[in-house]
């Protein structure tokens, strides 16, 4: 049974712009379709803006749909009581934010914080309790001497290991973590991405990472799923995302992203970037692509399997299966 799966799931937010007889209404999430597996991590890249977080919101039960369903072990999230919805996402998910500066209170000393969760849930004794917050510490590498100090005492690093150890606190399935490395040191970050890979495998969870830096998304992740101006438009065994997409948008993420043997030749995108208060028709990323032509204004794709087993697009018009082999840079280019 999936951890958790998304099904048609819309998220439409009210703008404070608009027109004279209503606000903008901003598409944050079109149709997402996604399953999250026990023990799998699924990492999610796009640009700024393309519904990431939102997504990861989505996930832990802090966004409410507009539409579609959110399934916790098989229940609907939505259609379960307050108190039981609650309780269900409270104990079953854990999410690492961006900044661990403003994600801690920094009134708490770091036995407070780490303990809050058990504390909320009225997981065991006091004593209990206790000792579990020194298993936790002891699991995310901090040690005992900094129990009792206040987050403002503690490197960028130290933070993000408390909030981790916070996420971790009540066994959660899921672990969602967005952009988790964004706010620390180059040094740091390299620390805190092994961390979370020691701990998916020590503790069998199943992880969604959120990230603009790409290839730490590959190096973490089972699956990625490519998301633009709202909607997936590609889901594929992260050992294929790099030479072996099919979404042409894909393609030019990943001809960005620096590498050892090649040079960095991107695929430049032009036209303008569409709104996610008036989306294009059809296909959103068709006003950016170099194959993109009138069936494209039309209607959106369903997804098509690719060669490779696992592999999914949304695209009227993929790189062709001739193509499929070929690395990024020699990928035909608009003129």
């Amino acid at each position: 049974m999936s951890a958790v799966r998304l099904t048609g799931v819309d998220v439409v937010h009210r703008a404070r712009g608009g027109g004279l007889f209503g606000r903008d209404r901003v598409y944050a999430l079109t149709g997402a379709d996604l399953t999250v597996a026990p023990g799998e991590t699924v990492g999610v890249v796009g640009e700024s803006g393309c519904g990431k977080s939102t997504l990861a919101k989505v996930l832990v039960g802090i966004q409410r749909p507009t539409a579609g369903t959110v399934t916790f072990h098989g229940r609907d999230l939505w259609a379960m009581p307050q108190g039981e919805r609650r309780t269900t996402v409270g104990a079953s998910t854990g999410m690492v934010f961006q900044d661990p500066s403003t994600a801690l209170n920094r009134r708490l000393p770091v036995r407070r914080i780490v303990r809050d969760p058990l504390d909320v849930h009225e997981r065991g004794t006091k004593a209990e309790r206790e000792d579990r917050v020194r298993e936790l510490m002891s699991l995310v590498g901090l040690p005992r001497a900094l129990a009792e100090a206040l987050p403002g005492q503690l490197s960028g690093g130290q933070r993000q290991r408390v909030a981790i150890a916070r996420a971790l606190a009540l066994d959660p399935d899921l672990l969602v973590a967005d952009e988790p490395t964004s706010a620390l040191d180059v040094s740091v970050r390299a620390q805190i991405l092994n961390l979370l890979l020691d701990l998916r495998e020590r503790l069998g969870l199943a992880m969604v990472f959120v990230s603009h830096d790409i290839q730490t998304v590959r190096r973490m992740s089972d699956r990625v799923i490519t998301m633009y101006l709202g909607r997936i438009v590609e889901d594929a065994p992260a050992a294929d995302v790099t030479g072996h997409a099919r979404h042409p948008y894909t393609r030019a993420l990943f001809s960005a992203t620096p590498g050892l043997l090649n040079p960095i030749d991107p695929i430049p995108l032009t036209g303008p970037v569409p709104s996610a208060t008036r989306p294009p028709s059809g296909c959103p990323f068709r006003t950016r692509c170099w194959r993109a032509d009138d069936e494209c204004a039309v209607r959106m794709p369903d997804f098509s399997a690719a060669s490779r087993p696992g592999h999914r697009y949304r695209c009227h018009h993929p790189v062709d299966p001739v193509e499929e082999d070929q690395p990024s840079h020699s990928l035909p280019r608009e003129t």
